[in-house]
């Protein structure tokens, strides 16, 4: 292959008519390849016979790429291929689906293997990722990908759940920086109650630390009435007096400040989460499929499966489900080297998380939670792999409750986690 093979062309310089002459191909397939300031396509006319690729300003040339590829189809079957690089590619998907355009969408892991195949040389750059995108396009290797407009209750299912989950890693963030201060200026705190409880967060969003609590002379009726019927008469006598004979560094005027402000930020955090968490209720009150998988990990975390799965009907199985989870098993073995079976974390983080946070609340309860404990001792202490199976087997629940209709049968669930397989090696 010729050096200069991959030497783009600005888009604005093309004269279509000229760059048609002679093609009498019916059948065409242009790969795009899409960065957040320009784009790389190049048109597939049969096997080895492909254009140099045309470069696109992004966004300001994607009309006249939508323009000159519409043009192109003119007596042909053309269909558009690209990669799904978050949001970068939906002003260009909505252009050419407006000129009527087929956009077809490759899996980036196919087209990063494909790339030595293509032409032997294993590196990747624009101009040879968009050709290796229109060969797999050529080759049955992508599925329509059409740019669809969510409806009004879509688009605020997808904000609750975006803002829900933002504000959870916040308050994850805020609550790491609480408990390490915690532990140089109060040690003895998160001992007595939790480093969440809305009793600490109160002492400390008003005192700053262990030093303004002590030195109030009302500070066992207040946090007596903060903890209300949640916190024992023992549990705030044992919190006050911690505060007063803790062990911690003395904290200064700005390291209580620090603190305080910390505190609020998780508040807030924890309040905006439960007025998410609400509306999402509200919004999801008559949509069977949701309450059918909130029966199975709560109707907040069925939201979140929802907006980043979208409908489990419309995957053919369950391990299918499961595997756009990333919770499909992969392994890498070699020779006499046998790997571990672990699981290949592709797709969306965000479900493995709220799924994760599901399957902690199934191993507090019985059954599980004999057959948790067991795993975990046979493991040397170690619960993750356990944790991990509880996943598996609630991504197998939920397709069958939201995507199947099946009705949810805890006691089959019970016995499908508890199974000496679901232990297994994650």
């Amino acid at each position: 292959m010729s050096s200069k093979a991959y030497r783009a062309t600005d888009v604005n310089r093309i004269d279509i008519a000229k760059w048609l002459e002679g093609r009498t191909e019916t059948n065409v397939h242009a790969g795009l390849d899409v960065g957040k300031e320009s784009v790389l396509c190049t048109l597939r006319w049969s096997q080895d016979d492909f254009d140099r690729p045309w470069r696109i300003r992004n966004p300001f040339d994607v009309a006249r790429l939508a323009e000159l590829l519409s043009q192109v189809e003119q007596g042909r079957q053309l269909i558009v291929a690209m990669e799904p690089t978050g949001t970068y590619g939906d002003a260009l998907r909505q252009a050419l689906q407006k000129v009527g355009l087929q956009v077809h969408r490759v899996s980036p892991k196919q087209a990063s293997d494909y790339a030595e195949v293509f032409d032997g040389v294993p590196s990747q750059h624009d101009g040879k990722d968009a050709a290796v995108i229109a060969e797999l396009s050529a080759q049955g290797r992508s599925w329509p990908w059409p740019l669809k407009t969510p409806t009004e209750v879509e688009q605020e299912l997808a904000y609750q759940v975006e803002w829900m989950d933002g504000q959870r890693r916040q308050m994850m963030l805020w609550c790491g920086r609480v408990e390490a201060l915690l532990s140089r200026h109060w040690p003895e705190a998160t001992s007595i109650v939790k480093l969440g409880s809305g009793t600490l967060l109160r002492c400390l969003a008003k005192y700053g630390g262990p030093r303004g609590l002590a030195a109030a002379p009302d500070a066992l009726a207040q946090v007596q009435r903060w903890g209300r019927q949640y916190l024992s008469a023992e549990k705030a006598q044992k919190l006050v007096d911690s505060a007063r004979q803790t062990a911690g560094v003395t904290m200064g005027h700005w390291e209580e400040e620090r603190l305080r402000r910390y505190a609020c930020a998780i508040q807030h955090c924890q309040g905006e989460t439960r007025v998410a968490r609400r509306r999402l209720r509200e919004l999801t009150r008559d949509h069977a499929a949701i309450r059918a998988m909130g029966e199975v990990v709560g109707v907040p975390t069925a939201c979140v499966l929802w907006v980043e799965l979208g409908d489990p009907g419309a995957y053919h199985c369950g391990p299918a489900y499961r595997k756009s989870m990333g919770l499909n098993l992969a392994e890498r073995s070699s020779g006499k080297w046998q790997g571990k079976l672990k699981i290949s974390k592709r797709g969306s983080s965000k479900v493995r998380r709220w799924l994760y946070l599901a399957a902690l609340r199934w191993v507090r309860d019985e059954p599980v939670r004999s057959w948790y404990v067991h795993q975990k001792a046979a493991r040397r202490g170690e619960g993750k792999a356990a944790v991990i199976g509880v996943m598996r087997k609630l991504a197998l629940a939920l397709y069958r409750v939201g995507g199947r209709g099946e009705k949810f049968d805890r006691k089959q669930l019970y016995e499908s986690v508890t199974t000496p397989s679901a232990g297994a090696q994650e």
